[in-house]
């Protein structure tokens, strides 16, 4: 009987033996990781803007960096769980600014209590998320069509509201400017708000990854028919979401008051741009189903040191916004090379 010998083992570089290659090990990684990307170009950003200014580490400067990301931060947040579905908010800023006028003319003009001004300005959110959510899931409008049409509707509404003049904080309650209040950190000032949008992400992210709500949310994201077809309520779910998403831009809508210590219709409406761009630079997909609140949190302050690092180094205005735009198009270029096939 013949007896078949075991071949040996291929030599290094062989098909049967070769590494994968790196481009394929370095997705894999980052479809794992979705903060890795962004935390590393958040690390490049700094070690540049370092260099490019003295003024930059400054702890008055570090200051107003976190101040500045506090509101957009919340604010991206709320869109996290929109895009997590593969949906989109373009509504987020108004809503936000619609909120905050509501608390500030109940408090300042109707003299209600500061907690009763805030409740309502929180209530305002929650309804105007589920005014969207209602045009998603019951008219099954596009998202990107439905936000589009409540944005000027939110704002023409903020606008009617606040005849187009802004309350001063000294008018209000001082339950609405809690969150301007800042501590020393080692120097560095921080705000109440700052810690507001902590304690939102970590709740969010709790939220998302331990309980059955949050998995749902990215099984919907990832295959809405599959996760209908697995038993989840697909509409019942994006409503919900909507609704917290709403809940949120109320909470940022108080971050904001507090920020620039009164209730300005023209304040944070074009934030909506910088909520999606701090959220896809985080490594939140587009196309839903992938994503962090945590990798939210760092894409905000991404924004907000690349705009104030090119402010130091004397970029105008104009070539800050093309570069943000820049770095959007690569964030999503990236997310999908991310998402092709091995």
């Amino acid at each position: 009987m013949t007896t078949v010998s075991e071949a040996p083992p291929a030599p290094p570089g062989e098909p049967g033996t070769a590494r994968r290659p790196l481009r394929l090990r370095v997705r894999e990684l980052l479809h794992a990781n979705p903060v890795l990307g962004p935390a590393a170009v958040l690390l490049l950003s700094v070690v540049l803007f370092s260099l490019g200014s003295d003024r930059f580490l400054d702890p008055t400067n570090i200051s107003l960096i976190i101040q500045q990301v506090a509101v957009v931060g919340v604010l991206a947040l709320g869109q996290t769980l929109i895009i997590l579905t593969a949906g989109i908010d373009l509504s987020v800023g108004a809503i936000m600014v619609l909120s905050s006028i509501v608390m500030a003319k109940l408090s300042a003009e109707a003299g209600l209590p500061g907690p009763v001004a805030l409740l309502a300005g929180f209530a305002t959110g929650l309804a105007c998320g589920l005014v969207n959510g209602v045009l998603v899931t019951r008219l099954k409008l596009p998202p990107f069509i439905v936000t589009l049409g409540t944005l000027n509707v939110f704002f023409a509404l903020n606008l009617f509201l606040s005849d187009s003049a802004t309350v001063r904080g000294s008018d209000m309650s001082s339950w609405l400017l809690v969150m301007g209040e800042t501590f020393s950190v080692g120097g560095t000032n921080i705000t109440l708000g700052s810690v507001m949008l902590l304690v939102t992400c970590g709740v969010l992210a709790y939220v998302l990854r331990q309980t059955g709500w949050g998995r749902h949310v990215y099984a919907i994201g990832d295959d809405r028919e599959a996760a209908r077809l697995s038993g989840i309520r697909v509409d019942r779910m994006l409503l919900s979401v909507y609704a917290v998403a709403g809940l949120v831009y109320g909470l940022a809508a108080w971050v904001l008051i507090g920020r620039i210590a009164a209730a300005s219709p023209q304040a944070g409406i074009d934030a909506n741009l910088d909520s999606i761009t701090a959220v896809v630079l985080g490594g939140t997909s587009l196309f839903g189903g992938r994503g962090a609140i945590l990798g939210t949190l760092v894409g905000a302050v991404v924004v907000g040191v690349f705009r104030n690092g090119l402010t130091l180094v004397g970029v105008e205005s104009l070539w800050q916004n093309f570069a943000v735009g820049i770095l959007v198009i690569v964030a999503v270029s990236i997310d999908q090379w991310i998402r092709k096939p091995a």
